[in-house]
């Protein structure tokens, strides 16, 4: 191409260019442009509002949140959108410390397909009033979720941070094809009920990189639960890795090929546990569950399948789980156990445990061997295992 042909065409290279550049800011809806303040005490749910309805209505928009500390009171962020859209933040989002009952979560995206919420900044939930209130009470009353991603298919959520929620972090319901990366979930010890990430109803799920540290388990798997995949979370403190409670409300879907891997679970209440209500509303089914290449670092209760889950100690005995589990399999689980007992697993009578399998454990307590309590249906299998036999 001669000098002179590029000389030609340079002024509409440059045009172009402006364009896109034009394109790519009519696609970019940044939230102090709606009127948001970040002052950390004036409400900007409407800011937040208009400027998801603009970028709702883009194809390919996105909300901008810069850095500051933005008070916002909620949100309900409803598709369908004209395409893909984005949710960016870089500064803090803090929810108001009030607790309003009628709300099930502070921020709700839902009716989504192709999502993603990325950036380097904080949800904050503020939750310290509300667990004040559980402490003084057993009744803590309903509380907010802080992120709820729901009826959502194609979504992405990465790199930002959710902290101090008064109820669940990450509640994802009735959404299909959702990845979660390098998310950093925490709250105190002691803070009840906060889970980092709950999972239900939904399919093809995958979390991923994450490091999560609650009062609560770090992941919770409820009904409805179809192909989810836990690979490199680091959990704790917390109340480990869980498939469930089960059984509790009538209606409960199967859960069905859970696969955790490459996770580490350092001085969580809870290692991998799965649990069941006893007596159960519902008679749903586990199955093809596999735990593998697990670290252990002074883990209370290791391994634990409980189907007499009873967290407050006031439910009935008079009946047995109808919650059926079976295919689950324990892979290369190694590290410390906080008890003697590593391993307990308690099914129930009327639905008895099939083909649980334990390979490659070792597991100690103090240096020394830890052991193991099972109901029927559970298999050591390989040698040199520690446990290697119920007691």
């Amino acid at each position: 191409m001669s000098s002179s042909y590029r000389n030609r065409m340079s002024p509409w290279i440059i045009l172009l260019m402006i364009w896109t550049v034009d394109a790519q800011n009519n696609n970019n809806f940044v939230i102090t442009d709606f009127g948001a303040i970040p002052d950390g005490q004036t409400d900007n749910k409407q800011a937040f509002v208009n400027a998801w309805e603009k970028a709702c209505g883009t194809k390919g928009g996105t909300v901008s949140v810069p850095k500051g500390t933005f008070l916002v009171s909620g949100g309900d962020f409803e598709g369908p959108c004209v395409g893909k859209t984005l949710f960016n933040i870089d500064g803090t989002l803090i929810a108001s410390s009030s607790n309003d009952p009628s709300l099930d979560s502070w921020l709700t995206f839902r009716k989504l397909d192709g999502l993603t919420f990325s950036g380097t900044g904080t949800l904050d939930g503020n939750g310290a009033s509300a667990w004040s209130r559980c402490k003084s009470s057993q009744n803590c009353g309903n509380r907010p979720t802080t992120l709820k991603i729901g009826s959502v298919t194609n979504a992405q959520i990465q790199g930002i941070s959710l902290v101090n929620s008064k109820m669940f972090h990450l509640n994802i319901y009735d959404s299909q094809d959702v990845y979660v990366k390098n998310v950093k979930i925490s709250a105190p010890e002691d803070s009840p009920n906060t889970d980092g990430i709950h999972v239900a109803r939904s399919s093809h799920v995958n979390i991923l990189d994450s490091f999560i540290g609650t009062g609560d388990d770090c992941v919770s798997m409820g009904d409805g639960c179809n192909n989810v995949n836990i690979s490199g979370v680091f959990c704790g403190p917390g109340h480990g890795i869980s498939i469930g409670s089960l059984g509790k409300y009538t209606g409960e879907k199967d859960v069905v090929g859970i696969v955790v891997r490459n996770c580490t679970l350092r001085k969580t209440q809870n290692g991998l546990r799965i649990k069941t209500w006893a007596p159960s509303q519902s008679s749903n089914v586990v199955s093809n569950v596999t735990f593998a290449n697990i670290v252990l670092d002074s883990t209370r209760n290791p391994i634990i399948i409980d189907q007499y889950y009873c967290p407050s100690g006031s439910c009935s005995r008079d009946g047995e789980s109808s919650v059926e589990i079976r295919g689950v399999k324990y892979v290369d689980v190694h590290g410390s156990s906080s008890l003697a007992t590593a391993v307990n697993v308690q099914c129930s009578r009327s639905k008895p445990c099939q083909d649980i399998h334990l390979i490659g454990l070792k597991i100690t307590y103090n240096g020394q061997p830890s052991t193991a309590i099972c109901s029927p249906g559970v298999q050591f299998q390989g040698p040199d295992q520690v446990p290697s036999r119920c007691l």
